[in-house]
Formats: C-alpha cells, sequence, structure tokens
C-alpha cells in the first residue's frame, strides 16, 4: 500500500465545509453518550477536548433491529437509547478511528463520535459521512430508507460495514432496494479513486473481525467485497465492506492480541473513505 501525497488535504477543510452547508438544514443535534453492547455508559473515559467543535466528526447511524438480530430479546432497552445493535464496536472503534485520522491527515477531527436517527427531523442532513455497523441484521423502516435515499442523493456519503454471509448480504441488499429501488450495488473497479485518494489500496483482503481470527471468516462469507452504489455522475454514495469487519479492526487497534495487518488496511480503508467522501 503506497501513500499519495497529503497535500490534497489541506483543501478538505473547505470542501468539507461546502458539503456541509449544502446539506445542513438544521442545526445539529448536541454530543450525547449511549450505552453500547459491549461497553457500559461511561465506561469509554470522554477525551478532554470532546466538547471542542470540529470539521469533521464520526456519525454513527442509529436504526432498528431487523428479525435476525442476534441481540433481540437480550436486552430491553429500546433502540432510541443505545444497547442495540447498531452500539456494536462502539464507541471504542469511533474515538479509535477519530484519532487516527487526527495523526494521518491535516483533517481537524472531532474526539467523540455523533450518533445520528434518521428519524430525528432533519438532523442527518448535518453529517457528510455517515457510518452503519452489521447492516446485515438492521431493520430500517420505509420512511427511513427515504430519507437516506434524500441524504445521498444531496451529496451524502453512507459506509456500510461489518455483516457477513448469504442471509446478511440479502437482508442488506433487499432494504437497499428501497433506499435506490433502480441503482444497482456493484463491485467497486480497483481504479476508482476512492482506493487511491491518501492510499493506493489495490492489495485489498478480508478483515477479520476479533472473535473470528481462528475461522478466518464469520458464517460463509469467505471472500472480501468492496462493493458501492454510484449517483448520476459516478459519485459513490454507498461504500460497503462486505465479509469484512473494519469496525473491529479500529476498535482494536491498540490490542496486541489482534492482528496489526487488519487495523493497518482497515485504517487506511476508512481514511481514503472519508477523504473521497469530501472530495468528490
Amino acid at each position: 500500500m503506497k501513500i499519495r501525497s497529503a497535500s490534497l488535504l489541506c483543501s478538505c477543510a473547505a470542501v468539507f465545509l461546502g458539503s456541509a452547508y449544502a446539506l445542513d438544514r438544521t442545526l445539529p443535534r448536541p454530543f450525547r453518550q449511549y450505552p453500547g453492547i459491549e461497553y457500559r455508559l461511561g465506561s469509554i473515559p470522554l477525551p478532554p477536548d470532546y466538547q471542542d467543535k470540529a470539521e469533521w466528526a464520526f456519525a454513527r447511524l442509529m436504526y432498528p433491529p431487523g428479525w435476525n438480530d442476534g441481540y433481540q430479546g437480550h436486552f430491553e432497552f429500546d433502540w432510541h437509547e443505545g444497547q442495540s445493535l447498531w452500539t456494536q464496536d462502539f464507541p471504542r472503534a469511533d474515538r479509535h478511528f477519530s484519532a487516527a485520522v487526527r495523526r494521518l491527515t491535516r483533517i481537524h477531527v472531532r474526539s467523540v463520535e455523533q450518533c445520528v436517527n434518521l428519524d430525528d427531523g432533519d438532523d442527518v442532513y448535518n453529517w457528510p459521512w455517515l457510518y452503519a455497523v452489521q447492516v446485515g441484521e438492521w431493520g430500517i423502516t420505509d420512511s427511513q430508507a427515504a430519507k437516506l435515499r434524500d441524504y445521498l442523493l444531496r451529496g451524502g456519503f453512507f459506509m456500510a460495514d461489518d455483516f457477513h454471509g448469504t442471509i446478511e448480504w440479502q437482508i442488506f441488499e433487499q432494504s437497499m432496494k428501497r433506499v435506490f429501488p433502480n441503482r444497482p450495488i456493484v463491485d467497486i473497479p480497483n481504479s476508482d479513486a476512492i482506493f487511491h485518494t491518501v492510499y493506493d489500496l489495490d492489495d485489498r483482503y478480508q478483515i477479520v473481525g476479533a472473535e473470528h481470527l481462528r475461522e478466518g471468516h464469520k458464517m460463509d462469507g469467505y471472500i472480501a467485497r468492496w462493493r458501492g452504489i454510484y449517483d448520476d455522475k459516478g459519485r459513490i454514495m454507498v461504500a460497503i465492506s462486505f465479509n469484512s469487519d473494519i469496525g473491529d479492526s479500529w476498535e482494536w487497534a491498540d490490542d496486541p492480541e489482534y492482528p496489526e495487518k487488519y487495523s493497518a488496511l482497515g485504517i487506511r480503508v476508512g481514511v481514503n473513505y472519508i477523504v473521497y467522501a469530501m472530495t468528490h
């Protein structure tokens, strides 16, 4: 993997701010902490600068559970209040990755995440880059699908991560058909700019989650796929990491027992996606 010149990042802040103003329709919701599946509320200390404003924040999509959500019935929490599947790896992955983007780019990055609910008025339009985990088990509603479509067509970018195997692909594909009935999901070619904005990522491999290192894959998800949905101008609106767990590569980046090669690729993929979203 080769790193490209970082000089282009000097203009990223201006491009991002332009995108944010184009999307913005209401003031953004304030930062709020939520309990996660793996981490209790407050168990991950807040960074000392968590209240500082910045040019970019890690926006994590909140969503209701789907019929095959493995955590359904295990918790009594309302998904609006956290401790639901959308909180997988949360908030450790978000904050680790935000710290990495700070170190590797000149983007002014907020140290804490932002949780975004598509049902929460027009708040999603304040966050031009949006991430969701385990989207093979989500249960987005028709109204949420319509809001996501409008967000993406207005210039937003959505990274869909950590889902594996035949059944989870079918669920995700069906949900995305409600978002974009007439736009196909396609394999992203190696030549696409998204793999070359900062790092040249021709040599991509499956990023295995921490709980599946021995098997080397999860369920029947044997081969990593890097897929996307394009707009009419050839811009990727949805970047899909299928049969890989990039969230785990961020979450466990500081753990000596988690293979460094997975975090190395996962962080580079994320950096490329951010800079692509800012500049395309």
